[in-house]
Parts: C-alpha cells; structure tokens; sequence
C-alpha cells in the first residue's frame, strides 16, 4: 500500500497543471450523452428494427453490418487526420461537434424511416442510410473522442474527465434502454389515441401511466413510431452536441516541429504495442456487448415471454455501469489501470456466462446477475479511454509525434468493427440456429439465443482480459512519460 500512495502523490502532483474544473468536465459528458442517443441504438435496438420493423432478414442485416465497415476503414483514419490538421481559432477537434450536429440528426431519421419499397429497394435503402448515418456519426464521435486527449496533459485528470463522460454516457443510456421501446410505442399511437392520454392536459398521470408501460398493449404503428423517436432523440443530440463545444476547451498541442506525415503516423501506431493490443482488446469487448446487447430483445419477447422487462432490464444494466462509473476514479488511484482493467472484464466475463443458468422463470436470477456484471464491467468504460489518450503520449515520446485524432479515429474505427462483426456474428447465430421473426421459436432457435445472452459474450470478455495482460503502460510508466513530456515542452520553450 505505500508504493500505491506513492504513486498516488507523485501522479497528483504531476497534473496539477492539468486541472479541469468540474464545469468543464460536465460539459464535455454532454457529447458523449448525444452520441449514446445513436450507440445505444445501435448496440441495443437496430438489428431487431431491421427485422421486425423494417423488414429484411438477420443474414441480411449482419452481412450489411460487416461489409459497410470497409468504408469505414478508410473513412475513420481520414477524419482523424483531417480532425488533427484542423487549424480554427476553437481549436483541431470542437469545431466538428457544431458542424455536423445537425446533419447527423437528420440522417438517423431517414435511416429508421422504413420506405414502401420491395426486398432489394429495402435492402439498397438501408446500406444507403446506414453507411450515411455511420459516416456523421464518425464526423462527431471521432474529433469529440479525441478532445478528451487534448484538453489535459495530465493522465490521472484523464482518467476523472473520461469517468464524468461515462456519466453522461449512461445516464443518456438508461433513458434510450428504457424509453425507446415505449416510445417507438407512444410515436405510433393513432392521433386520436395519443389525445386520449394527453401529456399537457395531465401531465403527472401521463408520467405514470407512461412508466406503467401499459399502453405496449394498444395498437401502434411501429414504422411511424421508430422515425419520430429518432426525430426526438436527433433534437436532444444537437442540444448537448452544441453545449458540449461552449464549455470545453483544447490546451495539448502537437510538438511544434511536427510535420504532417500521415504514414509516419499510421507507422508509429503501428509499432506500438499498447496501442495494438488496446485496439484488440476494445474489438473484442464491442464484440461481446452488441452480441449480447442485440439478442436481449429477441431473449425477453421469445425466451421469457415477457417483452414488458426489456426495459426495466436495460436500465438495470446501465444504472449499474453508471455507478461503477462514478468511484472509477477513487478506485483507480489506489489500483494500477491496467489490473484493475483485467480484472473488470474477466470477472464479468465470468459472471455474464453464468447467463446460461437462468430459466425463463428466473427473473431475480436474471437481474441480479445483469447488475452484478453491469457493475464489475463497468470500471473500464472510463478506462479504456483514458488509456487510448497514454498511448498517444507514449507515441510523442518514444518517437516525438503526437496524432491524437488518428489515435481516437481508430479507436472508434475499431468499436465499429467490434459493432459489426458483433451484428454479423449476432445475425449468423440466429439464422443458423433457425430463427423466424414473429412466430413461436423451435428449440434450435432458442438454443443459439441463449447461447448469444451467456457464453458466447463471456468467453469473449476473457479472451479480451488475458490478451490486455500484454498491454505495457502501467501507472508508473505514466508518470513518467507525463513528466518527460513536460520537460521538453518547457525547454522547446526556452524555460529550461
């Protein structure tokens, strides 16, 4: 315990330059809570859109998962590139959170509007405005990403700054875990209906009777339905996106004799090992999470039976993650990152695979073991990004180049992977294993349900967990390289 102390106050010490104040800090959450108004979607809700709602198949929607991630293998390392060239008077990375905020919103409505179009007309229609929506996404998500590496140089405040935007994140989380079914539900009430249970005229019964969840059972058109909801949730993410670029501010600079070289940059990633395995370990993890995410909704309707603890369910899920959020950062000063890394993953890996044992009537088994994960897993949401922005630093100074963006572009490049091959995974499962939307499922297609809420997503975790005991950046190491730095800005300086 007294070497952890002392690497407690020497890290301290070492970012009191990079202070952030606790505005700041909240502000920045604020990009991560509008890009959850998409991820969480994403993750939770768009493969069961496509097939119940929009009509194609699981093959098919894993398939368009997996190929259109070739667009953004080229698409994701350019934007960061171009996000660390960016020279405006607001900074390289906050000026795309005022840019594109607009047209990002308007792609995810068009992308969950379902055209009156034949199977290939659908089918065309949905690469066209997913690859469109991924693309804007990738415009935001990348550049506020990489704002986290750029408005402190200390990697201890990172760690306090990346656990305030998981904050945002899951607090934005439970709402679209919970909400989105009831409101896609709400959204495709007929007018009359909806005037019948009027919010503004009784607006406390409404909350109630909203919360209830009774109105899943009257009749609703889901197509108008899911593109209202992702009209109110585009209005919500321009809000926050707007708010998050006027309270935050960029302060790390690239060293000043830095040149633009873009393959110098691939090659330093390259040939960093921290980065590498950090980029493996996030695929993985993705990996695990949208596999389990997306059968979640197919487990409650086919396997319990009980469509109405979706999402109370999910809810538990990101409740639990945002209170692991929240001590992150008092547990990370007396444990190593990278240990504390391991063991929130294999353990949870563990703990998700023991899924298999609940039987349709175990709900307390369900929810328990759903918070239980939730909870230990979630330590390194704040985590992993954090310890995106030290490999850049270990990239400036082992080889005296900093390429923030295109670190954070493939960061996100790889939860995109990790979402794809998890939706193509997810989609292969259910069609191997038999599965037909809107009929009672055979024993088969339950089977691979099953399998996709438990084991699968937890052996995946810790094959993550042994793999990131390769990862060479621990705490001390940090301090290190954070003085180091220092150092040589204050004699490129001429402070020396």
């Amino acid at each position: 315990m007294g070497e952890s102390v002392e690497r407690v106050q020497a890290g301290e010490s070492a970012a009191l330059e990079g202070r952030l104040s606790f505005v700041e800090k909240a502000g920045y959450s604020l990009g991560d809570a509008a890009s959850n108004f998409y991820w969480k979607t994403f993750e939770f809700f768009i493969i069961f859109f496509y097939t119940d709602v929009f009509g194609i198949s699981a093959a098919a929607v894993g398939t368009m998962m997996l190929v259109t991630r070739v667009l953004d293998a080229v698409a994701d390392p350019v934007m960061g590139t171009i996000a660390d060239r960016t020279q405006t008077r607001w900074g390289h990375f906050r000026p795309y959170l005022l840019w594109f905020a607009l047209p990002l919103a308007a792609a995810g409505v068009i992308t969950f509007t379902t055209p009156n179009f034949g199977p290939s007309g659908k089918l065309v229609y949905a690469y066209v405005t997913y690859c469109l929506l991924m693309l804007l996404y990738t415009a935001v998500n990348i550049p506020y990403s990489a704002l986290l590496g750029v408005m402190t140089p200390s990697s201890i405040e990172r760690t306090s700054l990346a656990s305030f935007r998981f904050v945002g994140a899951f607090s934005i989380a439970v709402l679209v875990q919970y909400c989105t079914p009831s409101l896609a539900q709400w959204f495709g009430m007929s007018s009359a209906l909806r005037a019948q249970h009027s919010f503004l005229a009784h607006p406390v019964e409404w909350v109630r009777w909203f919360l209830s969840r009774d109105f899943l059972l009257l009749p609703s058109d889901p197509i108008q339905g899911w593109q209202l909801t992702m009209a109110l949730y585009g209005v919500c993410a321009v809000v926050l996106l707007f708010l998050c670029f006027f309270l935050t501010r960029e302060r790390v600079t690239p060293p000043e004799d830095q040149s633009p070289d873009f393959k110098e940059d691939l090659k330093s990633m390259a040939t960093s090992r921290s980065f590498v395995v950090m980029l493996g370990v996030l695929i993985i993890m993705i990996m695990s999470f949208v596999l389990r995410g997306s059968v979640s909704a197919y487990y409650f309707k086919y396997y319990v039976h009980r469509n109405d603890l979706l999402g109370p369910f999910l809810v538990a899920n990101a409740l639990a993650f945002l209170a692991a959020v929240v001590i992150t950062p008092t547990i990370a000063k007396h444990f190593d990152k990278k240990n504390l890394f391991i063991a929130a993953i294999g353990i949870g890996g563990l703990i998700i695979g023991s899924f298999w044992l609940a039987k349709p009537s175990d709900i307390s088994l369900m929810f328990g073991l759903q918070v239980l994960a939730s909870f230990v897993i979630g330590f390194n949401s704040p985590l992993v990004w954090a310890m995106f922005a030290d490999t850049a630093d270990d990239a400036e100074w082992r080889l005296g180049r900093r390429n923030t963006g295109l670190v954070f572009a493939s960061a996100v490049f790889g939860m995109k992977i990790g979402l794809a091959i998890g939706a193509w995974v997810t989609g292969l499962v259910l069609t191997l294993f038999g599965y037909v939307p809107n009929l009672d499922q055979s024993a088969s297609s339950l089977l691979g349900i099953r399998l996709s809420m438990s084991l699968f997503p937890g052996v995946l975790l810790v094959i993550a967990a042994v793999l990131m005991k390769a990862y060479p950046l621990d705490d001390k190491k940090m301090i290190q390289i954070e003085k180091d730095l220092a150092a040589r800005k204050k004699i490129a300086a001429g402070e020396a």
